[in-house]
């Protein structure tokens, strides 16, 4: 039985790390969808239709929701809080984005390309352990629905603001 236990867990932390993978793959190339579609307004969408803040954090939200769908079907009879795990691990991730670029850019003072590269794979990193570790304790298994639905309000969201943003400096192309 040990054994068992043992083995799901090993598939836990196997689908933890190409997840990792995945989002940090998949995020990097979603970077250049939008411009390599020939600013197509579908892609533009679900994938950074500019340089701000904003738009950035799509490299994080949809490849995290997209390989969040996989593992929660993957893992879902063996870990009842994967769900719940994942649906926080995708919003940790997609607000980390503005909380590190404007806590660093406001340190020194401007905006640094491999501080914004290190910010991304921060927040990948992070969220996953995130994931993990609640996997485990399914500590949130009874907030399920609420993140949900701030999941999908989120969705909404970028599809309503990625073409008509409000007027405020997340929205806005950083100086570089």
């Amino acid at each position: 039985m040990n054994q068992n236990i043992n083995s799901t867990t090993n598939n836990l932390k196997s689908n933890t790390f190409w997840g990792i993978i995945f989002v940090l793959i998949t995020g990097t190339i979603a970077h250049f969808v939008y411009e390599w579609s020939d600013n197509s307004f579908i892609i533009g969408l679900f994938f950074p239709v500019n340089e701000s803040t904003w738009e950035h954090m799509k490299l994080c939200f949809f490849p995290m929701l997209l390989y969040s769908l996989y593992m929660n079907k993957k893992r879902k009879k063996e870990y009842p809080g994967v769900t719940s795990a994942l649906l926080f691990g995708i919003l940790l991730s997609t607000f980390l984005i503005p909380v590190f670029f404007y806590t660093y850019s406001g340190i020194i003072g401007k905006t640094f390309m491999p501080l914004d590269i290190v910010t991304f794979i921060a927040c990948v990193l992070l969220s996953f352990r995130a994931v993990y570790k609640l996997t485990l304790s399914e500590k949130l298994i009874s907030f399920t629905g609420v993140l949900k639905i701030f999941v999908i309000i989120i969705a909404v969201f970028f599809l309503l603001f990625s073409y008509n943003p409000p007027d405020i400096s997340l929205f806005v192309n950083p100086e570089r």
